[in-house]
């Protein structure tokens, strides 16, 4: 037994913190009665080493200082109080919980019916996680933010182990934060500057799963707001995906590119009354949960998981923003995308731009700097808030994605949305001083389908969930195009890859943050499954092989992001309004039928539209030189015949030169910049049915 002198420590920070002779020990619980600190040699020993008493109370924080241990300290608590659910409160001192601020945990939760029985006198030691006391030293040398304008972002959202799992990866280190460093050229390559990472908190998959051989792939069942993933890690001693994530985030810096993480603090992996004891229910249930205030032996379930955190108790928003700044300051992350975001923003049940999340958010020096975007919407009545969210908060836009995939297909009525989507959303953003990078535009992300299932099922195939395709959304305003699913119809491919182009070029030339998901550059397919959720296996994972497969693909995709990133007039910072702030008699943005006349805005059967944008005023914001902005004339027919399209007259000097058109094959379907091709005539281009083009005049 070693010899560990225990004092009474301080109540702050929370959490277990190396000291210069020891760990000091800080856990918040209210209505806890007596807190036990238990210390474990080994990751898998069944009882621990040593059980200390955390006597000292300060502000309902249990702190003690142990001295004579440091870094890589196995340790959980036993937290006892009043087992009275109908009161809210669910203690029970033989169970073994996490430290809701351990940076790091090691061990499994297991499907095991020892962390299910919430208020039985059963021991669950032998098959409980455990956390492990973290030095946060690292030589971050002069690692940066990149700090990127969220005008000039582009978005790649993709899921670590996913990433590089795929044996086609070549990854030394496959389905790590250290394998995602080695896809960064392809990153590069392709012009994405901002990475948005699926979950990276630990997290609990759930026995329903467990028991049907499936997992929580997706990650979306946190259980520690501070902890990274260790099943990303390649190392396999404790706390390695400390030291790997952050490796991970260097090497991204280095290259340019911003990390930004998907976090879910509307609940935890606890779920509902029927689920695990695994660390906030058995700490404080009554603080760390909204109750029903009629039966507080229930959960208010805003997420569809069973629970929702209690934002509204100062101690749970506190660690929410500790939680936050943790990863600013110690992972140098640039920003966060909050799954479920409108329960964030519920003070009393109901959604406030004005809460005290949202307040707390906005006064932080650290969170206040970085990237937040919402996802806005939950599933209580009043969810949808998109267009809600307050000043400092881009959001996912889900009134563009659906718009832009309704014109694709073809659907009648769609083109005046379409014109405001293409704007930037001036509906939703302008009227509290908000910008058109207000709104993450997106047609595909990671719930639902990918790009090519999106153009080849019109209906979800889920049965690999095994809930016989109840789960998932059915209303996904895709269209296969002739055939359900997988085809060797030369013209049905052809019609599908053509209208994912269009879906890109319409996602490119639309004011407003750009975000595409990971494998869509290379037509990555889930069978049809629009809610993988489950599926952690080579048919969800990136196949590297498809991007020489789909080669030209991928090249498309390449050269569309490269001629946004070359014109300042798809990345404004004001939304198009048709206004002239130059004064050249130009307006800054003209919309037009095939003829060069004023759309038919009110005619549903109108599936065409023409526009262009004069470089020049969105120059004037960017700071750029007029002369080293050109003008751009967007075509997108989704006519089912080729139509003639009259071209305006480009600026004194200028031509006309054709920088895509989706209708032709690779390599002529995109051209690299300041390589596309001059038009002759220069009044009147031909264009395909079911297509898109871009012409830039230089």
């Amino acid at each position: 037994m070693r010899s560990l002198t225990v004092t009474p420590g301080n109540y702050y920070p929370l959490g277990a913190s190396l000291t210069r002779t020891g760990v000091n020990f800080a856990l918040y619980s209210r209505h806890a009665t007596q807190v036990a600190l238990a210390l474990f040699d080994g990751p898998h020993d069944d009882r621990p080493s040593r059980a200390i008493a955390v006597e000292n109370r300060t502000r309902f924080v249990w702190h003690c200082h142990v001295e004579g241990i440091g870094a890589g300290q196995l340790y959980g608590y036993r937290v006892d109080g009043p087992t009275a659910p109908e009161l809210g409160h669910r203690f029970n001192r033989h169970k073994l919980l996490l430290d809701p601020y351990a940076r790091a945990f090691c061990g499994s939760f297991r499907g095991d019916p020892r962390l299910h029985l919430g208020c039985e006198p059963v021991d669950n030691a032998a098959v409980a996680a455990r956390c492990v006391v973290i030095d946060d030293a690292f030589d971050w040398g002069d690692d940066a933010p990149p700090a990127i304008p969220l005008e000039d972002l582009i978005i790649y959202e993709t899921h670590v182990k996913g990433l590089t799992a795929h044996a086609s990866s070549l990854a030394v280190s496959p389905g790590t934060y250290l394998g995602a460093i080695e896809k960064i050229p392809h990153l590069r390559r392709l012009g994405v500057n901002a990475i948005e990472l699926l979950p990276v908190h630990e997290h609990h998959s759930e026995e329903r799963l467990t028991a049907l051989g499936l997992t929580n792939y997706w990650g979306y069942n946190t259980v520690g707001f501070f902890a990274p993933d260790q099943r990303y890690a390649a190392g396999s001693a404790p706390g390695s995906a400390v030291f790997e994530l952050k490796q991970m985030v260097k090497a991204f810096h280095a290259a340019g590119i911003e990390v930004i993480l998907d976090v879910v603090y509307n609940h935890t992996g606890e779920g509902g009354e029927c689920g695990p004891t695994l660390c906030f229910r058995g700490i404080d249930n009554a603080v760390y949960y909204h109750l029903d205030r009629d039966d507080r032996r229930r959960y208010v379930d805003y997420s569809g998981c069973g629970n929702t955190l209690n934002l509204d108790e100062p101690a749970v928003l506190r660690m929410v923003m500790d939680s936050l700044r943790y990863w600013v300051e110690a992972m140098h992350v640039d920003g966060f995308r909050f799954d479920l975001a409108s329960a964030l923003g519920r003070e009393r049940g109901r959604f406030d731009q004005i809460c005290g999340f949202f307040m707390a958010a906005h006064q932080d020096p650290v969170i206040s700097r970085v990237k937040l975007i919402a996802e806005p919407w939950d599933i209580a009545g009043d969810s949808y808030q998109v267009g809600n969210f307050p000043l400092e908060w881009s959001e996912w836009n889900g009134r563009y994605r659906d718009c832009v995939r309704r014109f694709v297909k073809g659907d009648p009525g769609t083109v005046p949305e379409l014109a405001t989507r293409l704007s930037g959303s001036a509906d939703l953003y302008s009227d509290d001083g908000r910008t058109p990078y207000s709104s993450i535009n997106f047609v595909t992300c990671h719930d639902g389908f990918t790009l090519l299932d999106l153009v080849s099922y019109a209906e979800k195939h889920n049965e690999a969930n095994r809930e016989e395709n109840r789960d998932g959304n059915p209303n996904n305003d895709s269209c296969n195009w002739g055939i359900e699913g997988p085809t060797d119809d030369a013209d049905v491919q052809r019609l599908r890859q053509q209208a994912a182009r269009n879906l890109l070029t319409v996602l490119m030339v639309s004011q407003g943050v750009p975000m595409i998901l990971s494998g869509d550059e290379m037509l990555r397919s889930q069978g049809g499954n629009n809610n993988a959720y489950c599926q952690d296996n080579a048919a969800i994972w990136i196949d590297w092989t498809l991007l020489e497969k789909n080669r030209g693909f991928a090249e498309f995709c390449r050269k569309l992001i490269a001629l946004r990133r070359s014109h300042p007039a798809l990345r404004g910072r004001s939304f198009l309004s048709g206004a002239d702030r130059n004064a050249d008699g130009i307006l800054d943005v003209q919309w037009f039928d095939a003829a060069l006349r004023e759309p038919a805005w009110h005619d549903p059967g109108l599936r065409h539209l023409a526009f262009r944008l004069q470089g020049c005023e969105q120059a004037i914001e960017a700071g750029a030189p007029p002369c080293d902005s050109t003008d751009l004339y967007v075509i997108l027919n989704e006519e089912k015949e080729a139509r003639a399209f009259a071209l305006p007259r480009p600026s004194a000097g200028f031509a006309w030169y054709r920088a895509v058109d989706t209708s032709l094959p690779p390599p002529d379907d995109a051209a690299e910049p300041g390589a596309e091709i001059r038009l002759d005539p220069q009044d009147t281009y031909y264009v395909n049915a079911r297509s898109a083009v871009i012409l830039v005049g230089r």
